[in-house]
């Protein structure tokens, strides 16, 4: 490997390639031991990298924020990490057409920001937004607070470059939401997890910065209200409802009770707390037009509270609550999962799991929230000890009720190495083949995140 990084440090500015002393400097998960990392500036750079890297059959793991989830830049010393955080520009905001381009290394929060000050808004939002680059929310097609308005990552990418493994540059920076050209190349990378091609620049689509936000916390005692209710709210809101995030009551009284700093807006005593977001353009009538939904909703019984926010600093506590996700730990050992099923079988779905975890656990705990809108749901389990033994039967019961149900074992946060075992589960024999066949055909020499997704040794 030596020889060729010598090569690779003539293609790179200085302090481009870091390796010995300088790479251990980093401080990288246990699960991210690469032989050295290179830092390119440009996509020219990453074109020459790939070429060389593809004729000497080098292994190369590309390195976003390091916010993920499923250990998706898992890597050992025969890799070398390929780490775009020097591409962090913003080239161009296009006010007329309301797109920005950016270079793959940009943080999320510095495209939010950006976006704001031009009077615009980038909707993808989630909590690693300070870290988590574009170029990994583009590879793992993240989802986040707002999907059930705007869409993932998919829906805000216009145009898109890419270097193919064999460094070949691969670009179409197109600022157009209609073109119906025959394939749509760049659907094939938007959540590949960088085994198909390096993301270098997009084009992403902006949206008219809201001029209201209304918020509330809403609670209910059965299901049925919870799906009613989604529905109520999407047709009564004119258009304008912006995020449905469910709350179970584990969960909730979680994070509302000390050493929780987040008081509870609601008392602590129904089944489901929603939080309940609208994002609109009518100063004017937004506002009562949100009061006269919850009022209805109440005279309807689809729900049983609500407490609606009254500024801007209680619509940020309201967040604060929904994401306070740190104090899961207080149930350690927790399992995390990201999981996605239809809303029509998703109480099911949670009873079958919590008969489940009862009848294996005695003690056990079950921390339930997520997007509801879209049908996302992240659980937090707390049983037993952190042995492999029990993660394996924790993973398997979380798992085992999604296949029959049509559910995904993973719905915002990629496979990479943790769920690329479990695959089968929800994805069919024809739909693998066919993933492997791309892989072959795009990275014959199989060095782009090798391992990830699915073994590469499986790929013929």
């Amino acid at each position: 490997m030596q020889n060729l990084l010598n090569h690779l440090t003539k293609i790179v500015s200085q302090g481009g390639l870091i390796q010995g002393e300088q790479l251990k400097a980093l401080g990288l998960p246990r699960y991210m031991q690469p032989g050295a990392i290179i830092r390119p500036s440009s996509t020219e750079e990453v074109a020459e990298i790939l070429k060389l890297c593809h004729q000497h059959q080098q292994s190369i793991v590309p390195m976003g924020g390091l916010t993920g989830l499923v250990q998706g830049t898992q890597c050992n010393n025969t890799d070398i990490g390929l780490w775009l955080q020097r591409m962090n520009k913003i080239e161009v905001i296009d006010n007329q057409s309301r797109t920005m381009t950016v270079q793959a290394g940009t943080a999320l929060q510095t495209i939010q920001e950006a976006a704001e000050q031009a009077g615009l808004i980038f909707p993808l939002d989630l909590g690693a937004r300070g870290s988590a680059t574009i170029g990994g929310n583009v590879a793992t097609n993240a989802g986040g607070n707002r999907v059930i308005r705007y869409g993932m990552t998919r829906e805000q990418i216009l145009g898109m470059e890419v270097v193919l493994a064999d460094g070949t540059i691969l670009s179409s920076m197109k600022k157009i939401t209609k073109d119906n050209t025959g394939y749509d190349l760049k659907q094939l990378f938007i959540g590949s997890e960088g085994t198909l091609g390096i993301v270098t620049r997009v084009v992403l689509k902006l949206r008219p910065a809201p001029s209201t936000q209304d918020m509330a916390f809403i609670g209910t005692n059965n299901f049925k209200q919870v799906t009613d209710f989604l529905n109520f709210a999407e047709t009564s809101l004119g258009g304008s409802l912006s995020a449905y995030e469910v709350l179970w009551h584990d969960y909730y009284q979680l994070v509302t009770s000390p050493p929780a700093s987040g008081k509870p807006p609601l008392a602590q005593q129904y089944k489901y707390y929603i939080l309940l977001e609208a994002l609109g353009g009518d100063s004017k009538n937004d506002h009562s037009r949100f009061v006269e939904c919850l009022e209805q909703a109440l005279e309807n019984n689809l729900i049983d509270d609500a407490v609606i926010a009254k500024n801007q600093a209680e619509c940020q506590a309201m967040w604060a609550i929904r994401d306070d996700v740190t104090q899961v730990r207080q149930n350690s050992p927790v399992f995390t999962f990201d999981v996605s099923i239809s809303l029509d079988q998703m109480e099911s779905y949670i009873e079958q799991l919590q008969l489940s975890l009862n009848t294996q656990w005695a003690t056990n705990s079950c921390m339930v929230f997520g997007h509801l809108g879209d049908g996302n749901l992240h659980l937090n389990i707390g049983v037993g000890d952190n042995s492999t033994a029990t993660r394996e039967a924790v993973v398997k019961t979380v798992y085992s009720g999604l296949t029959s149900r049509g559910g995904s074992i993973s719905a915002e946060h990629g496979v990479g190495i943790q769920k690329k075992k479990y695959l089968a589960l929800t994805k069919s024999a024809t739909e693998i083949a066919l993933m492997k066949k791309i892989k072959q055909a795009f990275d014959p020499r199989h060095i782009l995140n090798p391992n990830k997704i699915f073994d590469q040794s499986s790929i013929s």
